[in-house]
């Protein structure tokens, strides 16, 4: 039983690898010209949904490696004179995130993934129970709201701790349209997002 057990969780890890590498060549295969137009579209639609527009405090992430391009949308929030915050890498946590703040003038590192983030500074990180929006960056994402990750756990560890502290900030994806798939394997730590924002629609799963 144990060994059956642990053969379909090896089956499914392996189907979650090739359905990241899957998405992420699509993601990839966008031009600098379509990145544009989606991140531009991407304002169009964040401004069209009364969902996210009270919220002062929002964390964001600076997109890499073909994710939707958020610099239009993070331009957008400051015009708006919002509190912008990105994630950087805990210093003493593994696998968790912190979330500081970030402006036009904020000293930046690439961390161990290659990642622009802040110089950490402890005077600008924001507690977790602050934030009022949280957008994440994902691989893919189901019909059910289901979101694939990178693999690594970061968000997936930021999502139960905002459940454990009972915090009601708003939880949206940002993807392109074209990471959406009908299913995806799901696993017992996976948390369904109640939002994904896409370039052309809100989808509501809440």
């Amino acid at each position: 039983m144990a060994a059956a057990a642990m053969n379909m969780q090896t089956q499914s890890a392996k189907i979650r690898k090739d359905l990241r590498q899957t998405f992420r060549n699509k993601r990839l295969a966008l031009s600098t010209a379509q990145q544009m137009k989606a991140g531009k579209q991407l304002v169009s639609q964040f401004q069209e949904h009364a969902v996210f527009q009270n919220a002062q405090n929002v964390a964001l992430y600076l997109s890499f490696n073909g994710e939707i391009n958020t610099q239009d949308l993070i331009d957008h929030l400051w015009s708006l004179k919002r509190n912008v915050f990105v994630p950087i890498l805990h210093p003493f946590c593994r696998g968790q995130l912190l979330f500081q703040a970030y402006t036009p003038n904020t000293k930046m590192r690439h961390n161990q993934f290659g990642i622009l983030e802040p110089t950490l500074d402890v005077r600008y990180v924001c507690p977790l129970e602050k934030l009022q929006l949280i957008l994440t960056p994902l691989v893919a994402f189901d019909t059910s709201g289901n979101r694939l990750g990178m693999g690594g756990g970061f968000y997936d560890r930021t999502l139960v701790a905002l459940q454990n502290r009972k915090h009601q900030a708003t939880v949206a994806g940002l993807a392109h349209e074209l990471q959406l798939t009908s299913t995806l394997p799901t696993e017992t730590w996976d948390i369904p997002l109640p939002y994904i924002l896409t370039s052309s629609k809100l989808y509501s799963f809440s």
